[in-house]
């Protein structure tokens, strides 16, 4: 099977975006350009290594982001050295080389690209040219010049890595992209579709229309949850992680970790991709007595891999007994270990059924959870 790594080159200083940082290290909706650069290619699974070329003045700007376990290789002072530093790190058969300023690169282009290497040395997603086009000077239309066969090119840009290897280091440099080495150096190049929404970050404003395309594209989940465990014998409970001392216990399959349990549903719930019973067959005899915390950490890394990003829960206890408030922090913050979340975006909380059901007569204890997925 051939593998492909994707170079992210960022090395840049992008000085006419403005602003007191490069343009790659801005904010767009709250996460980094550059950030959503990286994760468009972690999470698709064409990708097996991600590299991405920096200047080594950056590493302050560098430390405080989620690069998705990129290697990071120190660029030239040129792109096209930036491109070799990075085609020499790569340890793949192929590669895709991405301006790091372009966020909202789909997982359509990423495909389209790896598949178009199987039968070709080059590919790269570029887009007609629809409007009429003038040479001018001055200030003025000096003449015409017919569109037919012109289109506006984009990245990554996909090659058999031996083969851009030798392209970069047979030309002169001042290239304006890896295409043009490409077919100076005999390279046949494809042309996949482009997407109109892969924009690059060059002017100002182009981080507003980033902006609108984003809360057009952005997809957000929601999944519910909802678990019962009938009281047995026993001195505590498990809740969300917690150990809370109790007349009885709950009884279960695993450890009976009610809440727990909802939640780790709602997350399979807002991902289509079932329940607990489905990942984790109670049928299976190892599962039995089971902590609870590895179906939430197996729900968690399938929605990462999926590339989604939680971003809260909220969790609802319904007991008579024991009491949760005394423990609440503590579920919180147990609750946000295993998710990888900030404690303020996980909720627990507890009610009561004014003593009505299973609930109320102290039977068991039920749980109800929501939670929300983002991809950016």
């Amino acid at each position: 099977m051939t593998t492909t790594t994707a170079i992210i080159v960022a090395a840049g200083r992008g000085l006419r975006a403005g602003g007191e940082i490069p343009k790659q290290f801005q904010p767009l909706n709250g996460v980094t350009v550059l950030e959503r650069s990286v994760a468009a290619f972690a999470n698709n699974t064409d990708i097996d290594q991600i590299i991405l070329v920096v200047n080594p003045v950056d590493h302050d700007l560098l430390d405080k982001m989620d690069l998705r376990n990129a290697t990071l290789v120190h660029g030239g002072n040129t792109r096209d050295a930036s491109v070799l530093a990075g085609l020499g790190a790569a340890n793949t058969e192929n590669v895709l080389i991405h301006d790091g300023a372009r966020p909202l690169v789909s997982a359509r282009i990423i495909s389209d690209v790896v598949n178009a290497l199987n039968t070709h040395a080059g590919a790269a997603p570029a887009l007609t040219v629809t409007d009429a086009l003038w040479r001018g000077k001055d200030g003025q239309v000096t003449a015409t010049h017919p569109r037919e066969g012109l289109f506006r090119a984009q990245t990554p840009q996909g090659f058999h890595r031996n083969a851009i290897l030798a392209a970069h280091a047979a030309h002169d440099g001042g290239a304006a992209d890896d295409v043009e080495i490409a077919i100076a150096h005999g390279l046949d190049v494809a042309i996949v579709t482009g997407d109109s929404h892969n924009i690059k970050i060059t002017n100002p404003g182009d981080f507003a229309r980033a902006e609108h395309l984003l809360e057009r594209v952005m997809d957000i989940r929601l999944g519910n949850g909802y678990d019962v465990h009938r009281y047995c014998e026993g001195d505590h409970v498990v809740l969300c992680g917690v150990s809370v001392p109790h007349s009885h216990g709950l009884d279960g399959h695993s450890d009976a970790d009610v809440g727990m349990h909802a939640v780790t549903d709602a997350i399979y719930g807002a991902l289509a991709m079932g329940d607990i019973g489905q990942h984790f067959p109670p049928s299976d005899p190892q599962w039995k007595g089971a902590a609870s915390h590895i179906f939430l950490e197996h729900a968690v890394k399938l929605a990462t891999d999926h590339g989604f990003t939680i971003s809260n829960a909220d969790c609802t206890l319904v007991c008579e007994m024991p009491k949760i408030g005394p423990h609440s922090v503590a579920m919180r913050r147990e609750m946000a270990r295993i998710m990888g979340m900030e404690m303020d975006r996980v909720s627990v909380k507890a009610t009561t059924s004014e003593r009505l059901g299973f609930t109320g007569r102290g039977e068991g204890i039920a749980a109800i959870a929501t939670v929300t997925l983002v991809k950016l």
